[in-house]
């Protein structure tokens, strides 16, 4: 099952790193938001990755073109036509990283839309590129495979100023992108999607997938929210990075499940 994640916004809210990078880029310790989630995921045997870019996305292409000089030892002849000879195996040797350039003004919606043609099988997950949990995958994908509906996400409880939801039995009945106040469950992504999304998204640039596709399905009884009542930490404020590298330096990062 591939795992799509978007990783083209501009993180305007975390200018002091943006500016100078893509912020699924930016750090915990040594390796960028962007490696953790990835992580997460093959901790649970998910290694197919498909990144929407666009702010800086050569930067992320440049990130996995380098990556195995980055982490391991190598030796190289310093003559002609010489190729490294690499001495360290390393655990992402089996992951498979699509890189596709959806448009760096593009929302949500269309850069999912846009990434259509790499997924394969009739389900896929799909997730933000700056924020990190200690999500059980496994359970979020099977009662995503129990209740047979298109879509679900994850539902958490830090201070609301994402994406309030309203359910009943674990079915969404509202939703409602970063309103004014919120009560309850938010939006924490971590989705699963059927691949009947694709009939709710089009490539208008302006489409965002967290207002009218997934109100729709909403409303039309298709979207389900799985209850994760553990750590849920996104990085859209210094203050927020602050938090996660401090997690990280001390051993204390709850999403370190690996």
């Amino acid at each position: 099952m591939e795992v799509v994640i978007l990783c083209g916004g501009k993180g305007t809210r975390l200018r002091e790193e943006t500016e100078y990078r893509p912020k699924p880029m930016v750090p915990i310790g040594d390796r960028p938001i962007l490696w953790h989630i990835m992580r997460i995921y093959a901790h649970y045997g998910c290694h197919e990755f498909v990144l929407c870019l666009g702010y800086k996305g050569e930067m992320i292409k440049d990130y996995f073109l380098k990556y195995r000089q980055a982490v391991s030892d190598f030796t190289v002849r310093l003559g002609a036509d010489s190729k490294p000879v690499y001495h360290d195996a390393h655990l992402e040797e089996d992951w498979t990283v699509t890189l596709a350039n959806t448009g760096a003004e593009t929302m949500t919606g269309c850069r999912v839309k846009r990434i259509q043609k790499y997924i394969r099988g009739d389900t896929f997950m799909l997730t933000y590129g700056d924020g990190v949990g200690n999500v059980d995958i496994a359970k979020l994908a099977a009662f995503h495979q129990s209740h047979g509906r298109i879509a679900t996400l994850t539902g958490v409880r830090p201070a609301g100023r994402f994406g309030e939801l309203v359910t009943d039995r674990n079915r969404v009945t509202e939703f409602n992108e970063k309103p004014q106040t919120a009560a309850g469950q938010i939006n924490g992504g971590f989705f699963v999607f059927s691949r009947r999304l694709f009939e709710f998204l089009d490539d208008d640039p302006d489409l965002i997938l967290e207002r009218e596709p997934l109100r729709r399905l909403a409303a039309a009884g298709e979207l389900m929210c799985y209850a994760h009542e553990g750590f849920w930490q996104p990085m859209d404020t210094f203050r927020e990075f602050e938090l996660l590298n401090e997690l990280w330096r001390k051993g204390q990062a709850p999403w370190k499940v690996w």
